[in-house]
């Protein structure tokens, strides 16, 4: 099927494109080739900015009372966020590893693939596809809609069809806009990104005056009350540690990365303390503002912060929670449609989600397939319960990623990694990351059980479209597949894109 389908690149696109260049590690002078694959537009300051802002999304805004509350101190909480940070510092670290290493973009997918093949990708990548992504973008989109139009109704619940609408205007926008040109995406996240980290230095801002002004009773016995058991604090370091989630999503665009050996390590490194100093300063300010009971009654703690200190000008928290949510889903949709687009390439969705545009060199029909999936998902009308079927799956495909790197610690000792972990960091996650897992299993049973067999329904799909050979599946799949490829490459002027990887470096179980 592949080859028919590069068979009909040179008749679907120009010429000039059919022929390929060097390889990008090192390009030829002079030479005026160019291979159709995704270009390399990501700098080292865009890489923070999608880092920073998919981390800092709505939640330390909205509800950062999860740690308080299971913690039951100031003092005790803020020893929780610290531990959080240092834990996904040792994540982030050996996804650094990681993305160096195996250089394709697709994150935990990509890297599940080449340590333990096909089957768990493709488990992987269907829970993503049938749920995690589209629903994770309608909650983002929506909480964005309801933020942005609560100073129109103030005293009662905004339209619900009004919010769905503006929800659906954001994705299409920010779909759009990243089917564009890929500089066109990064410029809106670093302008988000760089709008809410000015709303939080706000918020820490407040908070110093008022501590150097003496407003500190708050913190005169921070840790009286402190909740020490150990199941307490397990369940106030899974809400810290699922706030920190996000670091993983410059791997989901390494193939794009300028000098992703050195740009990728060196972002991560930059992100994780501003986006830990940030969360811990954040919590002070509130800490110092507001008690316990009203921190813990507040469905927004940032609204309740700017209610009681900004006066006139709190309508600043609102839209600032909306800017937030809207740059945490232009990262979220850049990498959900990398992870799709990555893998269609491999075989695992159709070929027609591995098409890029043959002078924009955005991931279009992969773009659009997510916008669509997020469209779906808003006219669910409680779409807030289906993400907790999955509250664990981030937590044990991250887990497995790293599990992986041990794993081609021992299998491929020679390999060339320009990064290059004590095994003591990767050891020490996987640790926190079955932590991570067992937790929700234990504490939402049913609903982590739900997820479980939503995951599992992929596996007669992995059996019918990949595992048997292409000539015992039924035929109608590979006639759909190659008429929706063909229709796809010229209703969008798309074509195949060929791997900027070594041919030895390619994960030897593709399709079986």
């Amino acid at each position: 099927m592949k080859q028919k389908l590069v068979d009909l690149t040179p008749t679907c696109c120009p010429p000039s494109h059919a022929e390929s260049e060097p390889d990008l590690k090192a390009p030829a002078a002079g030479t005026g080739d160019e291979k159709i694959r995704m270009k390399r537009e990501i700098s080292l300051g865009n890489g923070i900015c999608l880092i920073v802002g998919n981390m800092i999304g709505s939640g330390i805004f909205v509800s950062p009372k999860g740690v308080l509350m299971y913690s039951a101190s100031y003092g005790l909480s803020l020893v929780i966020w610290a531990l959080g940070g240092v834990f996904s510092v040792f994540g982030a670290l050996c996804y650094a590893e990681l993305g160096t290493t195996i250089t394709k973009s697709g994150a935990s997918y990509a890297y599940i693939l080449e340590a333990f093949g096909s089957f768990l990708a493709f488990i992987r990548l269907w829970t993503s596809i049938l749920l995690v992504e589209p629903a994770s973008q309608a909650i983002i989109s929506l909480t964005f809609a309801n933020y942005l139009v609560e100073a129109l109704y103030p005293t009662c619940q905004p339209p619900y069809d009004a919010v769905r609408l503006i929800a659906a205007a954001c994705i299409c926008m920010l779909i759009f806009i990243n089917c564009a040109y890929v500089k066109w995406g990064t410029l809106v996240q670093d302008l988000f990104t760089y709008t809410k980290i000015a709303s939080l230095i706000l918020i820490i801002s407040i908070g110093i005056m008022k501590i150097m002004a003496g407003e500190t009773q708050n913190f005169e016995n921070p840790f009286e009350g402190s909740a020490l058991d150990s199941g307490s604090i397990s369940l106030a370091l899974y809400s810290a540690l699922f706030s920190y989630s996000g670091w993983d999503t410059l791997n989901f665009v390494t193939e794009e990365i300028q000098n992703p050996e050195r740009n990728l390590p060196l972002a991560i490194a930059i992100s994780m303390p501003i986006v830990t100093v940030i969360y811990l300063l954040t919590n002070v300010a509130y800490y110092v503002v507001l008690d316990m009971p009203s921190l813990l009654a507040s469905d927004a703690v940032a609204v309740t912060f700017g209610n009681q200190v900004l006066g006139p000008f709190s309508w600043i928290i609102p839209i600032s929670v909306a800017m937030s949510c809207y740059g945490g889903l232009n990262a979220s949709i850049i990498a959900a449609s990398r992870l799709f687009f990555v893998g269609a390439r491999e075989g695992h969705l159709p070929d027609s989600l591995s098409l890029i545009h043959v002078h924009r060199y955005t991931p279009i029909p992969a773009l659009l397939f997510n916008g669509l999936m997020g469209l779906i998902f808003l006219c669910v009308e409680d779409v807030f319960q289906l993400i907790n079927y999955f509250s664990f799956s981030y937590w044990l495909y991250v887990g497995l990623s790293v599990v992986g790197l041990i794993y081609l610690r021992i299998t491929q000792p020679d390999r060339h990694r320009p990064v290059k972990l004590t095994l003591l960091f990767p050891i020490i996650y996987c640790l926190c990351s079955l932590f991570l897992v067992i937790v929700p299993l234990y504490g939402d049973t049913i609903n982590s059980l739900i997820g479980i067999g939503i995951a599992l329904s992929g596996v007669p799909v992995y059996y019918l479209c990949i595992y048997l050979p292409e000539e015992k599946r039924p035929k109608f799949i590979g006639r759909l597949n190659a008429a929706a490829t063909k229709f796809t490459q010229l209703l969008f002027y798309c074509c195949l894109t060929e791997l900027d990887v070594e041919p030895e470096k390619q994960p030897s179980g593709k399709s079986q």
